[in-house]
């Protein structure tokens, strides 16, 4: 059967080392998960206990395409908690996960045939997301002197859009107050609509993350209940629009989705007001996250930029190595530690890059890192 030429994006590979992984597990092997950027604690109990007396009260059929209105006034409440921005609730848009935004956002953004930037390393789905939308992505490269987020002066002209992404999958850096207004002045220059992904928000291990909201309305945010809120199977995120945007992306809404899933949305509303038990995953990470800046130095693994939020250290490893996809296997394979090589991440530079994540408990990381250093110690 013909296939069009935009469907030919490539594969996310982290997808391809957890099937690994999974087999892996299901010979009997012993597996210490660092591939997969998700939590390894359940939806909020408060959440869970929504969801069930929600199943047991009715139906949950359709809701309105933009999501509920009290999800959507409860995610305004939010960004006056965490930002001190008054938010009308009308902006908000509650999506199937962040990727149900990012295509709205894109189709709603760019005609085909645009150009957008990203960072280079950077989240490989935007890349695909845009090319099968007929978009063209500008990979605007970053390396440690910049904590591998891009620089203003690095922007090119020619863009219809620019993704700015902080806290950065999968380096887990910060753009600061400063950094992050200089980008929108940048794209303010050429003419470039700011997407600005802020989906691990939430989890910082110093200063919070800046939403860029704070700096302007004039920007599409994006954000999700899976990183913080520890509900990545759930598939419900949020974006915020500008006001005289708001009818656009509920006729595309309607027409995509028809709506968010009804009892995602319920568990998310209740897993705004489980403040305690989200603070402490976040703890757990951030003993993790000591863990990993200790134990790496100790395996030989020096060149990263220390991560300020999410839940990864991304990772130089060319002093050992030119294909990280084969080291990664190799890994696996001698060690059952699941790391994601980073030409998912970075298709030019990623050979030489690994990213690994600290989200899971803290023997498991404990764990991993004692055969990550053994492993190293036999090359």
């Amino acid at each position: 059967m013909r296939v069009s030429r935009r469907s030919a994006v490539d594969p996310f590979i982290v997808m391809d080392v957890m099937e690994a992984a999974r087999a892996a597990e299901a010979a009997g092997r012993s597996v210490i998960h660092m591939e997969v950027g998700q939590p390894a604690t359940p939806a909020p109990l408060g959440a869970r206990q929504a969801v069930a007396a929600a199943l047991e009260a009715g139906p949950l059929g359709y809701t309105v395409a933009l999501g509920l209105p009290e999800l959507r006034a409860g995610i305004a409440a939010l960004y006056k908690r965490w930002y001190g921005v008054d938010l009308n609730p009308e902006r908000v848009i509650v999506t199937t996960g962040s990727s149900a935004a990012f295509l709205l956002a894109f189709t709603a953004l760019y005609d085909a045939g645009e150009k957008v930037g990203l960072g280079a390393p950077g989240y490989p789905s935007y890349r695909q997301i845009l090319r099968a939308l007929s978009l063209e992505p500008v990979e605007i490269e970053a390396g440690l002197e910049t904590r591998m987020q891009p620089a203003p002066g690095d922007v090119p002209e020619g863009l219809a859009g620019l993704i700015l992404a902080s806290p950065g999958n999968p380096t887990g850096t910060i753009l600061d107050r400063r950094a992050l207004a200089q980008l929108l002045d940048r794209a303010g220059e050429i003419g470039a609509t700011v997407v600005s992904d802020e989906i691990y928000h939430g989890l910082h291990y110093g200063e919070r993350a800046v939403s860029a909201l704070e700096l302007s309305d004039d920007v599409v945010v994006i954000n999700s209940f899976s990183k913080y809120f520890s509900m990545t199977g759930w598939r419900v995120g949020w974006m915020v629009v500008p006001e005289s945007d708001i009818r656009t992306y509920e006729r595309l809404a309607q027409n995509m989705f028809i709506c968010p899933p009804h009892v995602a949305q319920v568990a998310a509303l209740a897993a705004l007001e489980c403040t305690d038990e989200l603070e402490a995953n976040r703890a757990v990470y951030a003993a993790n996250r000591e863990a990993m800046l200790t134990g790496l130095p100790k395996a030989g693994i020096t060149r990263f930029a220390p991560p300020d939020g999410a839940f990864y250290v991304y990772a130089d490893v060319s002093e050992h190595t030119d294909s990280s996809l084969t080291f990664a296997q190799e890994m696996l394979e001698k060690t059952g530690v699941a790391v994601t090589p980073g030409l998912d991440f970075d298709p030019a530079r990623g050979a030489k890059w690994l990213r690994l994540s600290y989200a899971r408990s803290e023997a498991d990381i404990a764990e991993g890192l004692r055969r990550f250093e053994g492993f190293m110690g036999q090359r």
